[in-house]
């Protein structure tokens, strides 16, 4: 398993691969591995990918021109070895002695077993402690602490580099919660119910849930609680017409659908015709119908659908793409392709995605507009600017579709904020809007 370890990794860092895509290829290439294995395998593949900052500053503080002669592929063993020291505790000799590395590396596989005195000289700068501390760019961890406080930010980032919990939305189309967690127990997994959604279960993950006969029958979907919370904000009535302006592969899409009870009219649109495509079969097998798709261009509308659709929806989600910054423990190897500017890019698009779509809302319609980021710059700095240009839209509260209670609960009173150490979901950030009547 190591060498498939190192060849993901390589792959992910020497070649800019994204890293689910690449283990998803390799996994499958590798058709012996037992399903244990291959749990190992990207494990491993994901622990590297969430320690390179720390490993990097402790074997660079210990071993100096020694780590910076190594080649690309033994630097990578190196980093493979000092993880499973510091994680796993394999006593660095042994350690060293079967990844095959030189002796010379031992002090820097020392100083990873033991990183407390090399952590301690870090200067009293808040960043660059928590920088290296869990593993991010310099300029993420001011971003961090620019968005929270310094005991909010450590928190963040230690909850990014944690594995993230498996959570289904149960498809209410076909059952319901309880008759779910019996039916998963009946299979072998554990379930229980999420603290926000209504429609959510945290399960175990030692099993393939896609193979379960309960997935097969579209008794569920995987997607985070926080996604579902989302949904539940635009809260679409049976009967409405409804657009979901970024459907991705259509998660929230299936979603809507079961709010909506598969009535009315579900219009999924996206930039992206594979991943669009994805959403037919997903639908088949929940037994929703009331849908379509149209992939459009990244400019805009196609003048016949935007004819159809424009200042005609009852509802309008608009799942903005983004920085990710919020799922950074779905996706740990977003922190080296993204860069400073990557926010500003972001917020550009999302300023044109917000403005286009809520125009196809009906006066008295509803918008959600939503990111995975935790950036300001792409969250209320977009919101406030598009209000801003355009005096039609109104910001709601999201009690309004949420309910008291639960937007007491989660903390939503102008804007919904879902963090991973305080809500336990991934990073959300959502705004409510109406087009006024």
């Amino acid at each position: 398993m190591r060498a498939l370890v190192l060849e993901a990794y390589g792959a992910i860092r020497d070649e800019g691969r994204v890293a689910d895509r690449t283990l998803d290829y390799l996994l499958r290439r590798e058709k012996r591995l037992y399903a244990n294995e291959r749990r190992a395998v990207a494990e491993a593949v994901y622990g590297l990918l969430r320690a390179e900052g720390r490993l990097t500053y402790l074997l660079e503080e210990s071993l100096g021109d020694e780590l910076r002669a190594l080649s690309s592929a033994a630097k990578r063993a190196l980093f493979y070895e000092a993880l499973r020291v510091q994680e796993r505790r394999i006593p660095p000799a042994r350690a060293l002695a079967e990844g095959g590395l030189s002796a010379a590396l031992l002090p820097g596989l020392v100083a990873c077993a033991a990183p407390g005195e090399l952590l301690s000289r870090l200067s009293e700068d808040p960043a660059k402690r928590l920088a290296v501390a869990e593993s991010l760019p310099p300029w993420m961890a001011e971003l961090f602490l620019r968005e929270l406080d310094e005991e909010g930010a450590f928190a963040l980032a230690r909850s990014m580099n944690e594995r993230a919990p498996l959570t289904i939305r149960m498809n209410g189309l076909r059952t319901d919660r309880e008759t779910l967690i019996a039916r998963l127990a009946s299979e072998g997994v554990e379930a229980k119910a999420t603290s926000w959604s209504p429609d959510g279960l945290h399960v175990d993950g030692r099993q393939n849930l896609f193979r379960l006969r309960s997935f097969e029958e579209g008794l569920f979907e995987i997607q985070d609680e926080g996604s579902q919370v989302l949904a539940r904000l635009l809260d679409p009535h049976p009967g409405w017409l409804v657009v979901d302006s970024c459907a991705g592969a259509g998660g929230k899409t299936l979603a809507l659908a079961a709010s909506m009870k598969n009535r009315g009219r579900l219009v999924a649109l996206d930039t992206d015709e594979r991943r669009l495509g994805m959403l037919g079969p997903r639908a088949r097998r929940a037994g929703v119908h009331n849908w379509e798709s149209h992939v459009v261009p990244a400019d805009g509308l196609p003048t016949p659908l935007a004819e159809k659709l424009g200042d005609r929806a009852d509802a309008v989600l608009i799942d903005a793409p983004c920085t990710g910054l919020g799922v950074l423990r779905r996706n740990p190897d977003a922190r080296f392709r993204l860069d400073e500017g990557s926010v500003q890019r972001f917020a550009g698009i999302q300023k044109e995605l917000l403005a286009r779509y809520a125009a196809l809302a009906k006066p008295g319609g509803r918008i959600v507009y939503a990111t995975c980021s935790i950036a300001t710059e792409e969250n209320e700095g977009v919101v406030e600017t598009v209000l801003a240009e355009h005096p039609e839209l109104e910001l709601m509260p999201p009690a309004t579709t949420l309910g008291e209670e639960l937007a007491e609960r989660l903390g939503a009173r102008r804007y919904l904020k879902l963090l991973p150490h305080v809500h336990g979901t991934d990073g959300f950030f959502a705004a409510l809007l109406r087009r006024r009547a």
